[in-house]
């Protein structure tokens, strides 16, 4: 069935919007299992979906936004971008603090935004002995089969992600070549082992209060494992994947920051970042891979650049993966 919404005309408008909307009571499973358990509408093109996943072993929400001639009952299908959100924050982050909406209602494609928690896009090592969460199956199995087999979504996929989803972007299109046809990441770290990037990936995680350890394992000890989750070193497979990366460089306020401190935590997290993207840079030249970056300089590790650099860099994304322009 299509779209089930109770519609009220707005009083001398003439228009109409959305006060309640149906569930359907029949969705198809992941191939592990992954149920989605409810629907909520959020406007004629927004939608909240439950995924009950054994990946993570708890239900968790994922957004998503639709185009506007999008129907159930078809056998089309829509080309999709992943929008992944970075740490402390959840699966509203991008609608919440940027205008995605509006940017996705000009193309003719689906976007999807999975909760990531504080979850490091990885399937958890935990000292070797492995078991939840897994985020990566999570997202690059679950939830991508899910949307494919009850949203039509097809398998032409680009990926973008803001901070720690910038990383995760780029590290899910290097161990998956050929799962996303474009992906981009601002200021994602994109070099978890250079010098002091372990100690502070194992600070911030036992801030989020979690296992500081469980995700990558002990730097160091347990470094092979780190080194295969880390886009520096997996930057060869990333060959014929189409790629943008954007950070801050200099630790200075850019536009649209608010004024702040030389020793704002935002500030100095931007320019360690930027470090990384340089690194990364490096790596790709060397490798002889092509890209496109915007190492901008000014800015701070926050949404006023990402708006700007994601509003920059939004048609090329949709140009990727042949959505049309509505």
């Amino acid at each position: 069935m299509g779209r089930v919404l109770l519609l009220v005309a707005l009083v001398g408008g003439g228009t109409a919007m959305p006060v309640a909307a149906g569930t359907r009571a029949a969705f198809m499973p992941s191939d592990s299992g992954a149920r989605i358990t409810a629907e909520t509408w959020q406007s004629a093109t927004q939608m909240d979906i439950t995924v009950q996943s054994p990946a993570l072993g708890r239900s968790v929400k994922v957004r998503i936004l639709l185009p506007v001639d999008w129907q159930s009952g078809t056998t089309r299908t829509w080309p999709v971008l992943y929008a992944y959100h970075g740490g402390r924050d959840d699966y509203t982050s991008w609608t919440r603090n940027t205008d995605i909406e509006a940017w996705a209602a000009e193309y003719d494609a689906i976007v999807v935004m999975p909760e990531a928690s504080n979850g490091g896009f990885t399937d958890w090592y935990n000292y070797g002995l492995g078991g939840r969460p897994k985020w990566q199956t999570f997202h690059t199995q679950e939830v991508m089969q899910l949307v494919e087999r009850n949203y039509h979504a097809s398998t032409t996929r680009a990926a973008i992600g803001n901070s720690a989803g910038g990383q995760g972007a780029v590290t899910y299109a290097a161990l998956f070549p050929g799962m996303f046809t474009h992906v981009a990441s601002l200021s994602g770290v994109l070099s978890l082992r250079m010098p002091g990037m372990p100690s502070l990936i194992v600070l911030t995680n036992s801030i989020n209060g979690q296992d500081p350890m469980g995700m990558y394992g002990i730097p160091v000890l347990h470094d092979a494992n780190w080194r295969k989750r880390d886009p520096l070193e997996l930057a060869a497979a990333l060959r014929g994947t189409k790629v943008f990366f954007s950070s801050g460089t200099t630790g200075q306020p850019g536009p649209g920051d608010p004024p702040s401190d030389s020793w704002d935590i935002g500030l100095i997290g931007e320019e360690v970042v930027g470090r990384t993207n340089v690194a990364f840079r490096d790596r790709l030249d060397q490798l002889g891979v092509p890209y496109t970056a915007d190492l901008y300089g000014d800015g701070r590790h926050n949404w006023p650049a990402w708006i700007r650099v994601g509003t920059a860099i939004w048609p090329d994304l949709m140009a990727s993966i042949g959505a049309r322009r509505v």
